[in-house]
């Protein structure tokens, strides 16, 4: 059985000690067939680095390396010069600390390449060395630049040190345009995507294929590849847990699946499925393996709700219309990870994405993340709350938990609460979405939208949530627009449950509630 290459993001040492790799070389090939600069932007974890690193082997024409890959035998493996940076490898603590620490690595490549270091800023320095490469081996350059914007991210809280970074940036990346007759191949990727006005403006050659159909599930795993690559992994990983490999796909799915990058392909999270089946249990894995700090300022200083980045669908300008620390919420979530394509709705020729969380374990910990960040409750008491909750829930006591609500309401500070509807309705689902539950919001049905959907084993429970009403009417609402419906195929022998509350927006808390079963 091949070993799992958790956080190995070398493709040498991935092949050569014989641990899996899901064969990416088709993509690979049509990219580097066309020559094209290429930007591609994906969530931290990805496989971007791993991209990176199986480019690199290609063009230093180790071929004997992909001798069971796709791109084996339809690439003429040579070798090209090459200058490989990891932008996120560099100090970027300030603006000077960045400088200081990328001339380094450039001076590097110049020593180690065994030609003299020109005195110059570093721009002219890189276009320099893609000259001198050029010249030295009669070859064009191969490119390799992983994690772009690395040094604005790290200042996203900060706009005029994330500006000031990106106008020396704007002037280092121009020499690829500028040096384009001396380079063979660019690729380049970063978590968010560039704006026509920002680091890349003056780089109009390259081809952004990160919200491309045809690259969808280039990076991630897709159904057929985790099926595959890891059968012996599921089987041995059923037995233990002692149920069928049918159940723990499904859970696997639930977990780790639906990250759409064009809202119709779905793939599974890379680290989050290596890491599952290394420990064989069930948690949030890539949220918690290392979530930057700025994620929670970020959340902290703008006060998220999730209707906030749920609300609206976008488009592919709304991508590229501001700078990232200017954007929308919901279009830096949906480019960090934390959100994703849903699926699309079309007006004439306009394409619009609709944003959710992909999978349980991005929405539970995110909705830890914005209790904690936005409504100051302490990360004790979110877990005792959650604890609580699932002691509850699996006795069906649902009048105890709608008072642990109110109980987690009452202990948000007065001057937080907001008189809105959809205020309430984005705590309750957070509250609920933060223990591990399967709950949605806005469930789609014919005749309208339920506020929560919670399915729980053999039960669902459908919330509908008022503002100085009553619960009657929330109630008959349900009834009347039979959301429960869609739940009563014959097929689902789940216990359905219909629940009516009503927020008093001078309490600023749930005043009454009632709970019918179907």
């Amino acid at each position: 059985m091949k070993k799992l290459p958790i956080g190995i993001q070398d493709y040498k040492k991935i092949i050569e000690g014989n641990y899996i790799y899901i064969d990416k070389t088709k993509y690979i090939h049509d990219l580097i067939s066309s020559e094209v600069p290429i930007f591609l932007s994906r969530p931290r974890r990805f496989g971007k680095s791993l991209t990176i690193s199986t480019l690199y082997y290609i063009f230093k024409g180790e071929k004997e390396l992909f001798k069971d890959a796709y791109i084996y035998d339809k690439w003429e493996f040579k070798e090209y010069p090459i200058i490989k940076l990891d932008m996120s490898d560099n100090t970027l603590t300030t603006y000077e600390t960045f400088i200081e620490s990328l001339d380094e690595v450039i001076n590097k490549i110049y020593i180690n390449e065994e030609m003299p270091i020109i005195k110059n800023n570093i721009p002219t320095k890189f276009g320099n060395l893609i000259e001198s490469l050029n010249k030295k081996y009669n070859e064009k350059v191969v490119i390799l630049i992983d994690e772009y914007e690395s040094p604005i991210l790290e200042h996203i809280n900060n706009k005029k040190e994330a500006e000031k970074i990106r106008g020396f940036l704007r002037e280092f990346y121009k020499k690829v345009k500028t040096k384009d007759e001396y380079i063979k191949f660019v690729f380049i990727t970063g978590i968010t995507k560039f704006t026509k006005t920002g680091v890349f403006s003056a780089l109009n050659n390259l081809n952004d294929i990160s919200l491309n159909r045809k690259y969808s599930q280039m990076l991630g795993y897709t159904q057929e590849e985790l099926e595959y690559y890891f059968k012996e992994h599921i089987e041995e990983t059923a037995k233990e847990m002692g149920i069928s490999k049918e159940e723990l796909l499904k859970e696997i799915k639930t977990y780790y699946n639906g990250f759409s990058f064009d809202g119709e392909h779905f793939v599974y999270n890379p680290f989050s499925v290596l890491r599952f089946f290394d420990e064989r249990k069930f948690q949030n894995y890539w949220f918690e393996s290392g979530s930057p700090s700025f994620i929670y300022e970020y959340v902290k200083g703008r006060k998220i709700e999730y209707e906030d980045l749920v609300k609206y669908t976008v488009n592919s300008l709304d991508f590229t219309t501001r700078e990232i620390e200017d954007a929308n919420a919901n279009i830096f979530f949906a480019q960090a990870g934390y959100l994703t394509f849903k699926g699309k709705e079309k007006y004439g020729l306009e394409e619009e994405y609709i944003l959710d969380y992909p999978n349980l374990e991005v929405k539970n910990s995110f909705s830890k993340l914005i209790l904690e960040a936005n409504y100051n409750l302490e990360n004790d008491k979110i877990k005792e709350l959650n604890k609580t909750i699932w002691k509850l829930l699996s006795k069906n006591k649902i009048e105890e938990i709608i008072e642990e609500i109110k109980r987690i309401i009452s202990a948000i500070p007065y001057n937080l609460h907001q008189k809105r509807e959809s205020y309430y309705h984005s705590l309750i689902y957070t509250i609920l979405a933060s223990a591990g539950l399967n709950v949605t919001a806005e469930e789609l049905t014919n005749l309208g939208r339920s506020d929560l959907v919670l399915d729980h084993d053999d039960k669902i429970y459908l919330f509908e949530i008022k503002l100085d009403k009553s619960a009657k009417e929330a109630i008959e609402q349900i009834k009347e627009k039979k959301y429960y419906e869609k739940y009563m195929s014959k097929n689902n022998e789940k216990e359905i449950y219909i629940i009516g509350i009503n927020i008093d927006s001078e309490k600023r808390n749930i005043d009454e509630y009632m709970i019918e079963k179907i």
